[in-house]
């Protein structure tokens, strides 16, 4: 499937590691050939732990295929920076959201369900019902 018309992931962590380590399991687990457009977005310009609205708003614009841009999120400062950029209304693409999703596991969800296609709505959910899964 090609990426066109996917719905973009961005991965916003406060560690550079931690957001590409997300990024790359996810891709990896939604299977060979998989085309979604997915960016880590952790961390500082400088390498620092942090969160950079630079790199974030960055990030949106290069996985942006006109299907909307689902955000998922680690921490605090991270959701905040994020939810600033939603309020600003011009720093990220037109349909980005914020997903209120466990990040591991929401990042897996929502990579391999845009992967099938799915429109940013069901995206999000799939990311968001990852809060139900039950490890014992």
């Amino acid at each position: 499937m090609s990426e066109a018309g996917l719905v973009g992931i961005v991965l916003v962590s406060h560690s550079a590691a931690v957001a590409a380590s997300v990024a790359e399991l996810a891709k990896g687990l939604a299977g060979a050939g998989t085309a979604v457009p997915v960016a880590p977005a952790g961390g500082t310009e400088s390498g620092d732990f942090g969160t950079s609205a630079e790199l974030i708003a960055a990030a949106a614009a290069s996985v942006d295929r006109g299907a909307g841009v689902a955000v998922l999120t680690d921490l605090g400062s991270a959701v905040l920076t994020v939810k600033a950029l939603l309020a600003e209304g011009d720093e990220l693409p037109e349909g980005t959201r914020l997903v209120d999703a466990p990040f591991v596991e929401g990042a897996v969800a929502a990579v391999v369900t845009a992967s099938t296609g799915a429109d940013l709505a069901a995206v999000e959910a799939a990311a968001a019902e990852a809060y139900a899964y039950r490890k014992v």
